[in-house]
This record gives C-alpha cells, structure tokens and sequence, in this order.
C-alpha cells in the first residue's frame, strides 16, 4: 500500500479532494475518523492499495499533520485558487519542506478561479523555498476555465461534470502560452538533469517519456514542488493527480530512510482515537519488515488489528505466515501481517502512542519537523462532580497518548489539572472527548498570572521574642535591616553580627525565619528581590533556642515589610512569534495595544516568506495575543514564550488576577 497526506488551509476543499482521489475507480468507503482532525480512507488504484490522509485545516491542527506526514509516502498540498490566499497555504508550505517529504500542489476549485494561474503560483511561491512548478495551464473560454493542457504530454483535456476530463484537440489560441509555460518548466527540470539540458541548448525536442522520468527522479529527490490544477468538486483534474501520485511518488523505503537513516523503524503511528467501549486505537503503518499482530514493536506485543476494511487478524503462532499488501476483503489473500506500506488500526495496544517511530524493542521520538509547535494555551480543567476528580486525571492521560499537541501538569496552587494546549478550539475538542468518551463533565478557567511583590525601600527593625510560661522560656533579640535587591536576583540572605551578641549556631535559624516570612507579602503575594541583613541581637543562655531565633526572624521580616511598603510585580515573558512577513507591521500595534515592548524582527533563517518577531509580554496578555494574533495574521502566525523576568505592574488591575 502507498499512502499520501493531504493538507491545506482550511475551507480549501481537501476532504473533497480526498473523497474524489479515493472513489475514482470504487464506490465510496467508510474512512478511519480521529475525532475532528483527520480521516484516513483506503481505496484502490489501478490495481493498487492506496491510503489517503486528510488533515483538518487549521495551524492548531498541524500537530496532527506530524505523524501523518511521517507515515506517508509524499504529500499534496491543497490551495484555493486566489492569490489573496496564499499567505494562508503559507503554514502547509513551510511543513512539508520541514519534512523534506516529496509533495504536490493541487491548486483547487478552478471554476470558480477569477485571475491568472501564474499570479497564484507566485503568492504561494514567496512562501516556498522549493521552486513551485506548473505542470498544467488553463483552458478558458468565455472568462471561464473549461479544462487544462498538460505540459509534459502536451494533451488537452475538457473538464466534465463528475467525470475525468475528456481528451480534446489543442486550441490554436493557446499554443503561444503553452510554448512559453512549457519552456520555462523544462528549463526548472533541467537543472536537476544534464540530458535534458543539453537537449534544451541544442534546441531538441525532449521525448515525452523521459520528461516524465525526469520529473519523477526531481519529484522523489523533493527538489521542487509540481503544481496541478482542478476541482475536486467537480472532479475535474483529479486523475491527472492521482496518475502522477502513481508514478512519481516514493516507494515505503524511503518513508522510512527519511525517519532514520541508520536504523530503520518498523512501523509508525499515523492517527489516534478514543473510542467508547473500544478504548484506544492507533492506525500504524508497516514501514521496513513485515508486521503481524501479537509481534513485539517498541518494547510489547500488538494488539488485535484491523485492516482499513475490517478484516481482523490474530496473533501467529508459527512462522512463515505469507505478508500480502492488497488490502482487499478476503480472509483468505489476508493472513494476519502487514506488509512493508501497510496499514491496519490497532486496539489493546496500551504501550502505542503517537509521535513515535518503533524499533522491536524500543520507541524512538520522531524528527523535529513532526513534533507539535510550542503549547502556548494554557487552560486548568476541573471536574463539575468531584467524584469525577480521579478519574479525569487517567482520562487526560488516555487522551495524551494519541493527542501529541496536549501537555498536562498540576496547578501549583489549586492542584487541579494544568493543560498546555494549541489554542481555544483545541481545548474545545479535548472538552468535548472528555465528555462523550469518558462522561466526564470539565470546567475550565484561565491560568492566574504568578504574582510576586517586593519592597521600594530599606527599613532597620529591632524585634525582641519573649516568652514566659512555665518551664523553659523563649528568648530571641535580632536586629534587621531589609533593602530592595536587583530585580532578579532573589533573595539573599547575610549577617554582620560581632562579638557572638547572635551564636553563629541560631544564625541558620534567623534566615529560615525571614524565608518563611516572604512566603506572603503585604498583598499577598511571595516576597521577591530583598537583601535581609542580620546585624546585631542577644540572646539568652538558657532561653535561647533555634525555634526562638526562627520565629525572631519571621516576626522581624513581617514588621519590615509592612514599615517598608511594597509594589506588586507582574511576569513578563520573551516572546517569539513566527509570523508571515506580510503580516509583520500589523503586530505592531497589537503587541503595543498590550504593553508590549518591541525587541525587534528579522527575516527566517530558512522559512521562506516568514519573520522571527520578538517582543516582551505581561504574562496576563497570553491568552489575548492568541486571539489577536490569529485575527491579525488570518490564523497563520504561532508563537512560543519563555520567562524573562518580574518587572512592577503598570496599573492596580493588572496584580488583580489572583495570587499565585
């Protein structure tokens, strides 16, 4: 089986696409669904096994993209036909060549396309380091694209309603722009083949054949990306598409290479899902030897498995069980193995989760490029039932495992679950799982900004703890001084006591006391930034003891914060958002809207068409920039943040959201 991913903007029309690649010669099939994010749908092509994975549009939904593109043998990226778009394709674009996987671009809904083809290719060629290359041009007539002239077979082909377009004799009024467009995608094939280039400096017509060799051998070395046009709507163009998939796309191996050169995995996780009263299910892909249930992949046994058409297959007791890669419905042609390209859903596989590839006994992480961007939406989640409370946690840790793009950890203070997430419609689907997979009812609540406080001046108090109540008493007599410190540096703590007024034993005893003091400030938040200085004090030979001096210092630190007055601090964080250039002046009086400080911009290293904006945030704003980043950017933009330091909150609301 050869598998492919299709990806795209949303609204791009790629499960339309999808729908029509897998039904071209076979009625329709139920696809293999992970709930809201992809289908996978196998089908046969002349003969052959296919699979299709089609991604939901949507950069919170690139995270899925990851694994798929791993298990896929090359990719298509689906654009509508709109130059105005193709800063949307921009995100896709810059995937696909992070992946060095093989890839077609399949300009889409062509009847409804208003301008040139060639102003489209160039919007979405700004963002594409690969050169984009258009392997057909329109036919038009009367304003309206009527079909499409291939340039390597130099054929004209009429679009039909819901059928493959019907072969037709070349226009006379298109001959000059087919010559032109033609010349100038050999000369772009020409640069990966010296045959082909002296043919072209001698002025020799190239056979057919052997441009289509050449682009075949240009296509699986991903040197650049074809383009193709049509509706998938309509139908239109869609063979042609597939045709060239199944000629020009990589065999299995090198899927596998492109994960790890040296020692090439088994088999990889595509797609995962929670099914009600199935559990978890991943559809996995043989890649380098032959897969059967009960085998031992990353360090266990599979589970029971499931082809992409329902036949079920049981762990083999003896060896030499025949692999076969047809996919059909027999029991008989299906034994139980996958075959190198295979795919099949496995269950009762606990130890399977995606973003893996699997050896036979261990699982290795897969390359950066199929790793989910920086989890930048946190939300924390809390049962609506108590008794609901454990359960959440295993559930979220179920969803985890086929949900790469989700991180959990506690909430240092209230103790309920802390979610890293892609955004707002991420966590609306992680909500909705929650609640049809597990009957689990959640809240959830923005993440309060972690608050701190610390003194605008320096304060000298002289305390003095005694106690007297029987027995043994309590001595301690300390005298303080508290200053403001650098911000952040912390909390630091020395003593200049002289003469042993203060034994250099209860010393210890005095900082722990002034810790435990900064625990809460004056507004009730941790105590940051001070220099605590123990200068002279008395103490008792018999009164005197560790648990007097500590409390002498809490009780000191206390009395000095509260003479000395305190500012509240907000976190600021370092921002670095990955946005399109055109849109990098918008973000400008965004971030400032925010309070933003602007660090400054530059031009990607190696995305095409992308700028690296570095700004500095209140962390209370995070949420906001989400929001505002996807609005001014058209979804496109992402960002990741790290903190850099406490600076004093600007206004009195801002220290109102909650002590952390």
């Amino acid at each position: 089986m050869r598998v492919f991913t299709v990806i795209g903007p949303s609204h791009s029309g790629k499960t339309e696409l999808a729908k029509a690649l897998a039904t071209l010669q076979e009625p329709e099939q139920k696809p293999q669904q992970a709930t809201g994010v992809a289908e996978l749908r196998a089908f046969q092509f002349m003969d052959e096994s296919w699979g299709v994975i089609d991604i939901a549009g949507g950069v919170e939904n690139l995270v899925t993209a990851g694994p798929a593109l791993a298990a896929s043998d090359a990719a298509v990226v689906c654009v509508s036909a709109d130059p105005a778009a193709g800063v949307l394709a921009a995100p896709y674009l810059r995937m696909v060549e992070e992946a060095g996987i093989p890839a077609f671009l399949f300009i889409n809904r062509m009847d409804q396309a208003a301008g040139r083809v060639a102003d489209i290719v160039a919007a979405l060629q700004t963002y594409c380091r690969h050169n984009i290359v258009l392997r057909q041009i329109p036919m038009r007539a009367g304003g309206e694209v009527i079909g499409a002239v291939d340039l390597i077979s130099e054929r004209a082909w009429k679009y039909q309603e819901g059928q493959p377009s019907a072969l037709v004799a070349f226009p006379d009024s298109i001959h000059a722009r087919e010559r032109q467009a033609r010349g100038e995608m050999l000369e772009a094939l020409a640069d990966y083949d010296d045959d082909l280039l002296e043919q072209l400096i001698e002025d020799r017509k190239p056979l057919t054949e052997a441009v289509y060799d050449v682009a075949t051998r240009v296509l699986q070395h991903n040197d650049l990306i074809p383009a193709l046009l049509g509706s998938a709507l309509h139908r239109n163009g869609i063979l042609r598409l597939m045709k060239s998939l199944r000629h020009e796309a990589p065999a299995v191996e090198v899927a596998a290479q492109r994960l790890a050169a040296d020692e090439q995995p088994l088999a990889v996780g595509c797609i995962g899902d929670l099914v009600k009263h199935l559990g978890k299910t991943v559809v996995v892909r043989a890649l380098s030897q032959p897969v059967g249930a009960g085998a031992q992949i990353g360090g266990g046994n599979l589970g029971a498995m499931t082809q992409l058409r329902g036949e079920s297959a049981v762990a083999k007791t003896g060896a030499g069980a025949p692999a076969t890669g047809n996919g059909r419905n027999s029991s008989q042609a299906y034994s139980g193995d996958l075959a190198p390209g295979d795919i099949a859903q496995v269950v009762k596989s606990d130890h399977l989760s995606l973003g893996y590839a699997y050896l036979e006994n261990r699982a290795a992480q897969l390359p950066q490029w199929a790793q989910p961007r920086p989890s930048s939406y946190q939300r924390i989640v809390t049962p609506v039932h108590d008794r609901d409370d454990v359960r959440l946690t295993t559930a979220l840790e179920r969803i985890a495992e086929i949900d790469t793009g989700m991180q959990i950890e506690q909430d240092e203070i209230s103790g309920h679950a802390l979610l890293h997430l892609q955004g707002p419609l991420h966590l609306r689907r992680i909500l909705t799982l929650l609640n049809e997979s597990f009957g689990i009812d959640v809240g959830d609540e923005p993440v309060p900004p972690a608050l701190r406080e610390t003194i605008t001046r320096p304060v000298t108090i002289h305390h003095r703890h005694r106690k007297q109540s029987g027995g043994a008493g309590q001595f301690a007599d300390v005298v303080l001084s508290i200053a403001p410190a650098t911000r952040g540096s912390g909390f630091h703590f020395t003593d200049e006591v002289k003469g042993g007024a203060v034994p250099r034993g209860y010393i210890p005893s005095v900082e722990a006391g002034a810790r435990e003091a900064l625990k809460t400030g004056a507004n009730g938040y941790p105590v940051v930034d001070v220099q605590v200085t123990l200068m002279d004090g008395k103490h008792h030979s018999v009164d005197s003891s560790d648990y007097a001096f500590r409390t002498a210092g809490k009780s000191a630190v206390r009395e000095a914060l509260a003479e000395a007055g305190s500012v509240v601090l907000q976190p600021i964080m370092r921002v670095e958002i990955h946005v399109p250039s055109v849109f990098t002046g918008g973000l400008v009086p965004v971030v400032s809207g925010m309070q933003g400080q602007i660090l400054g911009f530059a031009a990607h290293p190696e995305a095409a068409g992308w700028d690296v904006f570095e700004t500095l945030l209140p962390v209370a704003v995070q949420d906001q920039l989400c929001s505002s980043l996807a609005s001014a950017t058209r979804g496109t933009a992402w960002f990741s943040s790290g903190f850099d330091h406490y600076e004093e909150a600007r206004r009195t609301s801002s220290a109102a959201g909650g002590g952390r």
